[in-house]
């Protein structure tokens, strides 16, 4: 069994074929979680996995870069193969509302939330800090892990972690597409956190040092579909089957073999996300 902690089968480029995409998943043996990023993507992602008796569940939680209006090319923040461009528009975090998203048993972690400080505007920090924060009020009250997005913002996002030690669940969640430095790993591993990685250790080398540095039983793999497709892939959306390929990196990484890998992952999930 394969498990993708982190993928959007739920976004609009899987409108005409999510179905085959999460059949072609299963049958292949890989779990997945869908990630919300929006009240809209995370509510999505809940009626996705709730077709499915077992093998698909779903987070919801604010995306930092979604806390006010803003404009992306996909290209420039490492999550496409193509120049795709998007215009955000401002969300404000409704706590009610996503405490009551929260609490659908297909619900396994709340986010995806954390910092992103690409493009940052001043005026933003702080809404950002505002609104993370209160995602981990949230995790705390349903007693559901987090799912953390940084981008260059390792030292706020591990201070505020520090700092509000007390209200992390225990286990706190996981770092997605984690994308810190050796020390950022290992002060995050002292916070109890596990992370994700994606098909981009499949044909870049900046991860290695930090992924031969982290326990086995603290890795998880993920795609991030639609998005940073695996070799031998390139080229094609991507989507959640093609983690196999992660995971045999991962296993190359740690020198052990794809199965012992696939195994430990899955067992970390499970755990982790209380399934």
């Amino acid at each position: 069994m394969f498990f993708d902690s982190h993928t959007h089968t739920q976004f609009h480029a899987f409108a005409d074929d999510y179905r085959e995409v999460i059949d072609r998943a299963l049958s292949r043996n890989v779990w997945l979680i869908n990630v919300g990023t929006q009240r809209d993507t995370s509510a999505r992602a809940i009626e996705v996995a709730h077709e499915y008796k077992e093998g698909v569940y779903a987070t919801v939680g604010l995306h930092p870069i979604h806390t006010e209006k803003s404009y992306h090319d996909i290209k420039e923040l490492g999550t496409s193969d193509k120049g795709q461009e998007f215009a955000s528009r401002g969300e404000d975090f409704d706590y009610d509302a996503y405490k009551k998203l929260a609490l659908d048993e297909k619900v396994v972690a709340i986010g995806e939330c954390g910092l992103d400080y690409y493009r940052l505007q001043e005026e933003t920090r702080d809404k950002q800090h505002e609104v993370f924060l209160r995602h981990i009020e949230l995790a705390k009250e349903v007693g559901k892990p987090l799912m953390i997005h940084c981008r260059q913002a390792f030292p706020d996002l591990i201070n505020l972690l520090a700092t509000h030690y007390s209200l992390l669940t225990k286990p706190p969640g996981v770092i997605h597409f984690f994308t810190g430095s050796s020390e950022d790993a290992r002060r995050l591993l002292d916070l109890g956190f596990s992370f994700t990685f994606g098909g981009v250790i499949t044909f870049a080398r900046d991860y290695d040092e930090a992924i031969k540095l982290i326990p086995l039983d603290r890795i998880l793999s993920e795609t991030d579909a639609p998005y940073v497709t695996p070799v031998p892939h390139r080229g094609k959306r991507n989507e959640p089957a093609y983690v196999v390929e992660v995971v045999k990196k991962l296993a190359e990484l740690k020198n052990g073999s794809t199965e012992e890998m696939e195994k430990q992952i899955f067992q970390n999930a499970k755990r982790i996300f209380s399934i």
